[in-house]
């Protein structure tokens, strides 16, 4: 039977459909009638950081090779009657899947055939097929993508950041892991992680669109296939709180160079609350918008441009940093100026017109992005996996006050735990 719970906000007006589906699954639905597209996302909380992992119905703890939630999503769309994608093809959707440091997520979007197109992504999802032949044939192929991706100025300047930040945590790790690493993968470990992480209990499926409710549940009940509840402990060497180096740099080809400012936290044993999330977004956003001072002063000095200035917080099971990054001709500097400013809005506080300002700014793009089917498929995702919830975080938004978001320095944007990578042209 499935449980069915229906989400409202006055605040906004919407409504989307939560259901807990008998076989484990969360499955959430939220229609957009005047919309012509449809979006779904069928996702596991697993990604490139759960490499030592315990299952409740074990003894012992598993570590498994560096690289192996992406290894898996990249065979998953294989079959032995071909791949998933020339499916799709019939069906005229267009698919995808991506894997990060804590998530693995497949989906697709589409204006037809919307229930042809998601029962192909319940089916191959859960149909895993892995031989000696095809994972020997994806070493080559992902080990291609490593080396392309080692000479790749934004993807290393990321990474370099986070050797900088973190010492023994696997966030460090590129997401693909190393050509060493994916040597070891055979089907036997592909198996043994699929079925310990690809259990519809660790999974949701979140479809926005034009969309169904009932024929979504009906196709659902006819194709997943229930998973024995299993408790998975992801187990990690604690992480010290200093950062490992302050500077790192690398010589790539590039004409300006590039840069990421990390300002490492505590990321204890749990995530952020909605509140707490909502909160540093609006700080970010007074501290570093397009209409922040800060911004305005690093623009005047022609210290970065306005296409690639950015900032964002980075956050999962372990981990936690808040992260500028952009082109400049002088990081160094235009780091010294962002640390100078978190420290000001320390000792100054931030005003009451600023936060006005970022509140309203944050809560008007986040709203709007329920106009978006992909943006909203992705945020439910995304929230379901962190324990908050997309319309209780609009609300914390709207909420916010200006103390509350004036702590968030106590904890954040510290100096003594930021980190510089920058990626310089090569001579």
């Amino acid at each position: 039977m499935n449980m069915i719970r229906e989400v409202k906000s006055a605040r906004v007006g919407d409504r989307y459909y939560e259901v807990k589906h008998p076989s484990g699954l969360r499955i959430f639905v939220y229609p957009k009638e005047q919309n012509n597209s449809t979006y779904a996302v069928f996702g596991t909380k697993y990604g490139s950081v759960d490499t030592t992992f315990k299952r409740s119905d074990e003894a012992e703890a598993c570590t498994v090779p560096e690289g192996i939630a992406h290894y898996l999503e990249h065979k998953l769309f294989e079959s032995e009657d071909g791949d998933a994608f020339a499916r799709y093809a019939k069906t005229g959707a267009n698919a995808n899947a991506y894997t990060s440091f804590d998530v693995t997520c497949y989906l697709f979007s589409c204006t037809e055939n919307v229930y042809e197109s998601l029962e192909i992504l319940l089916d191959f999802v859960q149909s895993p097929y892995f031989t000696e032949q095809t994972v020997q044939k994806e070493q080559g192929i992902i080990g291609q993508e490593i080396r392309m991706y080692d000479d790749d100025p934004q993807w290393r300047v990321m990474f370099n950041l986070l050797e900088a930040l973190y010492h023994t945590h696997p966030v460090k790790i590129d997401i693909a892991g190393t050509v060493e690493s994916i040597a070891k993968i055979t089907p036997e470990l592909l198996y043994r992680c699929y079925h310990t992480f690809y259990n519809l209990n660790n999974m949701v499926l979140c479809v926005a669109g034009n969309i169904d409710v009932n024929k979504v549940l009906e196709l659902c009940d006819k194709l997943l296939k229930p998973s024995a509840p299993v408790e998975i402990e992801r187990i990690f060497e604690k992480e010290p709180l200093e950062i490992v180096k302050p500077y790192v740099e690398q010589k790539l080809s590039v004409v300006t160079p590039l840069f990421q400012l990390g300002f490492k936290e505590d990321a204890g044993n749990r995530r952020r609350t909605a509140k707490e999330l909502a909160e540093t977004e609006i700080l970010l956003e007074a501290m570093a918008s397009d209409a922040s001072p800060l911004f305005r002063r690093l623009l005047d000095a022609e210290l970065v441009n306005e296409s690639s200035f950015g900032y964002e917080y980075f956050e999962g099971p372990g981990y936690a940093s808040v992260i500028f990054s952009g082109e400049s001709k002088n990081p160094k500097l235009v780091a010294e100026e962002i640390i100078k400013e978190a420290e000001r809005l320390r000792r100054e506080g931030l005003d009451e017109p600023a936060f006005q300002r970022s509140q309203k700014a944050l809560y008007g793009r986040t709203v709007s992005a329920l106009n978006s089917v992909d943006s909203i498929a992705n945020s439910m995702a995304s929230f379901a996996f962190t324990g908050r919830e997309l319309f209780s975080y609009i609300d914390e938004i709207a909420n916010a006050d200006l103390q509350s978001v004036q702590r968030r320095l106590d904890s954040q944007l510290l100096a003594d735990f930021a980190a510089l990578s920058v990626v310089n042209p090569a001579e």
